[in-house]
């Protein structure tokens, strides 16, 4: 297979880790420093801007109504279309619960970060309140594959480094489908399916639980639906254009 052409990302440097714990099916390490990192492409894709007739708008701008912080009102900086990460105030989440779903996200990076690696614009979208996909700068900025944008972190690194420039706005487009419990057993592993400004960079991924950080993940028991989050990792990320269709039966 011929991979495409790298444009951006692409160094001999390979940040990451060489003690944590393998991932099962995988002769790979969590954020293992040896692991390849996905190949740099171009988006030339549009962005959805306009959501379908049958979307909930969960964010278009004005105010954080339907949105709660971890102790209470949503402190994020909005500002016109925009919301912008207040470092500090926590994360925010919906105050809705969400099912499986197609999801919406536009986020845009710090400009003028000097930072490197999980240090520049970190932050992440969060199905289900415990899924991450991961939200990074990685224009130029190379990290362990699967702390990459786009990457469902701890986990799955992206097929492809869709990043644009800092500053540009960028999409994630999602179809969510969490696992299915019986009892305390995984009846259905959860997958997902992720494009990156229109690049596919998660094909109907199968989970092995939760996030975590520097460790395996593992499932245990939990609702199916419960509120999408986003992040504050200390970073001003800024997101706008948020929607979701839901694919419940």
């Amino acid at each position: 297979m011929t991979l495409p052409t790298p444009v951006s990302g692409v160094t001999d440097d390979r940040p990451g880790y060489s003690d944590t714990p393998k991932l099962p099916n995988s002769e790979y390490r969590v954020h293992d420093e040896k692991r390849p990192h996905p190949p740099a492409v171009d988006p030339d894709g549009l962005m959805a801007k306009e959501p379908p007739a049958d979307a909930t708008i969960l964010f278009d701008g004005g105010d954080l109504d339907g949105w709660v912080g971890d102790n209470g009102a949503a402190e994020w900086n909005v500002e016109g279309e925009y919301v912008e990460v207040e470092p500090g105030a926590g994360d925010i989440r919906t105050s809705a619960d969400i099912g499986d779903c197609q999801l919406h996200v536009e986020w845009a990076a710090e400009t003028g970060d000097d930072a490197t690696g999980q240090g520049r614009s970190n932050s992440g979208v969060f199905l289900l309140d415990r899924y991450e996909v991961q939200v990074l700068d990685n224009y130029e900025n190379p990290t362990y594959a699967d702390g990459y944008a786009g990457a469902m972190y701890g986990q799955a690194p992206p097929l492809a480094n869709a990043c644009r420039e800092p500053g540009a706005w960028q999409s994630f487009d999602i179809v969510w489908n969490g696992p299915r419990f019986d009892g305390d057993t995984v009846d259905r592993p959860a997958h997902i399916t992720v494009f990156h400004n229109g690049v596919l960079v998660q094909n109907a991924t199968e989970l092995i639980g939760p996030t975590t950080n520097l460790e395996v993940a593992e499932y245990e028991p939990h609702p199916t639906e419960a509120p999408l989050r986003l992040q504050d990792h200390g970073d001003r990320v800024r997101f706008r254009n948020i929607w979701y269709r839901s694919l419940e039966s």
